[in-house]
């Protein structure tokens, strides 16, 4: 049996066709629309253009997602999807049985099912782009929370100034900052501003010694609320060579600053980069 997979994006819906293992048949992607019937049209075209008998359909979306109600809440950079019964107008244009799951649930979901965090059943999935987002796995399966916000790390206090984990805890963010304090002021992006630090200049390495020592707390802290077996990583910033070794060391050096604390948090990185939604979705939808 085989499920057809959607992993929606602001820019792109990828989509694939996956076996009942998590082996990617087929794969490809589309331009997001701008509108609801174009993107129902686009998603059928989809279907029928595979020879596949489908046992189903899983997305994977932004948002608060919530498969029971069919409704995603919040907001994203796809705002025709919300605050409807999306899941039921899927199941009715698709003829099949329809999931759905917010896609950092996804990547945290393929991670476990076939990755990083393969045969764990409480781990932590950290996801660092311009924010910091993730989620929470708690025997085997997804804690979404009360308000369907389990995982959202970036809105963690990290300072008195009232500074957040994604202000602090993202290259995105250091590399703004580094960029605003460069005579003349520049606008760097990630790679930029390690190459910087790697030049031997003075503020790139102090906002990236920022960025590793809030990273670091923030998972010293959640390794003692939640007390996970793992701790993923994942994110395009992840796959930079060096990236977990050096958050380790510094993971290290908050741990020593509690003597009480024996628990080291064991942090690894994603195996799984483009199609970790696609992944995630399928694994959800067999659940």
């Amino acid at each position: 049996m085989t499920i057809l997979a959607f992993d929606m994006g602001g820019t792109a819906v990828k989509y694939g066709v996956l076996t009942n293992q998590g082996e990617l048949l087929e794969k490809g992607k589309f331009a997001t629309p701008d509108n609801l019937d174009e993107l129902i049209r686009l998603l059928v075209e989809v279907k029928t253009t595979y020879d596949y008998s489908f046992q189903g359909v899983a997305f994977s979306c932004p948002g608060a997602v919530n498969n029971e109600t069919g409704i995603i809440g919040g907001a994203s950079a796809i705002p025709y999807i919300h605050h409807f019964p999306f899941r039921q107008l899927l199941e009715e244009k698709l003829a099949l049985p329809v999931t759905m799951e917010n896609d950092a649930n996804c990547a945290a979901l393929a991670e476990v099912w076939l990755g990083a965090a393969k045969d764990k059943q409480d781990i932590i999935f950290m996801i660092l782009g311009t924010g910091v987002g993730g989620s929470v796995i708690r025997d085997g399966k997804v804690h979404h929370g009360a308000n369907l916000h389990g995982g959202e790390f970036g809105y963690m206090l990290m300072d008195q100034e009232g500074h957040t984990l994604s202000d602090l805890g993202t290259v995105v963010n250091a590399a703004k900052r580094i960029g605003e304090q460069l005579v003349p002021v520049e606008e760097i992006d990630g790679v930029r501003a390690f190459e910087l630090r790697d030049e031997g200049n003075l503020i790139a390495t102090e906002e990236l010694k920022t960025m590793f020592y809030y990273l670091a707390r923030s998972i010293f802290n959640l390794q003692y609320a939640l007390d996970p077996e793992l701790v993923v990583i994942g994110g395009a910033v992840s796959e930079r060579a060096g990236f977990i070794e050096e958050l380790n060391s510094y993971v290290v050096e908050v741990k020593a600053s509690v003597p009480i604390a024996k628990i080291r948090p064991t942090v690894v990185g994603c195996e799984f980069g483009n199609d970790a939604n696609l992944i995630g979705a399928t694994a959800f939808h067999l659940a």
